[in-house]
């Protein structure tokens, strides 16, 4: 028998991401016509992170030892995570995802929503090849999942011609639309482990956490991140009024003059890009936003490492899980 601390080391993150890029690699889907599958493998050919079916991996692995054998499950997952992009870039009109054209810039807007009409029907022939004893639970957490990011796109949408959206408003949109996915990533990886009922739960709740904090994250270094490390333009968020935490919290803390100020710059027709992102930034270290951001991001930080905490899995297993988690998050918070 091999030592533990030997089976850990060979499953470290970029393993298990590789064994998902290489499945995806390998995939055919044996079917025509062409012009519709050639788009979904060129849209799961983009690359990405791979957090979500990484993080199945890793949860399932907590448990058992055959990580390859959810393997479909896990492209399933990520599959359905790529069907919200080409649908997300469809909404946004954008050109670029991952630095190449979007599917209904390459092909056209039809063939891009029957590709992702095809995707979600592959995402769930994914979720149907877990163990029998597992199966009907991973479809009940996936089924509600799917509907629960539907209904935070809808709540995004809404949000863009709302004024009088609040911080709650906001979180629970957040959570819906970004991190019930994590969360629904590690409870499936957990359920087909064999996990308890408690542990499941748990670990959902923990998925839900880190989502969060990743999307309050993504806020903060729109405006106080670095573009180079970032990967986008600092400031655009700011540039086009997007309801974030960031804004949210401003207009609800911001009395007098200062919420004039911002609300003048919120209704500018046409500013100028540097003036505004540094006026609307000034605004928001008077008011104190950056650190109230950074306290809510190391808030959920905490709730999550303490929701991991309490799960009973091997703690060398549970180190692995953390350590990938906490690399996405900036330790200066």
């Amino acid at each position: 028998m091999q030592p533990l601390l030997f089976t850990i080391l060979m499953y470290t993150p970029t393993k298990y991401r590789n064994l998902v890029d290489e499945y995806l690699a390998a995939k055919s889907y044996g079917r025509e016509p062409k012009e519709l599958y050639e788009p979904v493998q060129y849209v799961l050919a983009l690359g990405g992170k791979r957090i979500r079916p990484i993080l199945m991996l890793m949860a399932y692995h907590m448990l058992r030892e055959d990580v390859e054998s959810i393997l479909p499950v896990a492209i399933g997952l990520e599959t359905y995570h790529n069907y919200t992009l080409v649908h997300d870039d469809i909404m946004d009109n954008a050109d670029l995802r991952r630095g190449k054209a979007t599917v209904h810039v390459k092909w056209n807007q039809t063939t891009a929503l029957l590709c992702s009409e095809i995707m979600v029907l592959h995402s769930y022939e994914g979720m149907m090849q877990a163990a029998d004893e597992a199966r009907d639970e991973v479809l009940k957490v996936f089924t509600q999942t799917a509907v629960e990011i539907s209904e935070g796109q809808q709540y995004d949408i809404a949000f863009e011609t709302r004024s009088n959206v609040t911080v709650p408003e906001y979180l629970e949109m957040i959570r819906l639309k970004t991190s019930v996915l994590l969360a629904c990533a590690l409870k499936i990886g957990a359920i087909q482990g064999g996990a308890s009922k408690k542990d499941c739960d748990l670990i959902y709740s923990f998925g839900e956490k880190i989502g969060l904090a990743f999307q309050l994250q993504d806020d903060y270094l729109d405006v106080y991140g670095n573009s180079q490390t970032f990967g986008k333009n600092i400031g655009g968020d700011i540039l086009c009024n997007k309801k974030t935490y960031m804004l949210l919290s401003a207009l609800d803390v911001a009395k007098g003059e200062i919420k004039a100020e911002l609300q003048d710059w919120i209704n500018q027709e046409s500013p100028d890009p540097e003036k505004k992102i540094s006026a609307v930034t000034s605004i928001y270290n008077k008011l104190g936003i950056k650190e109230l951001c950074k306290n809510k991001i190391r808030s959920y930080y905490n709730e999550a490492h303490d929701l991991l905490n309490n799960i009973s899995f091997l703690e060398d297993k549970k180190k692995v899980l953390w350590d990938y988690v906490a690399s996405m998050i900036d330790r200066s918070f």
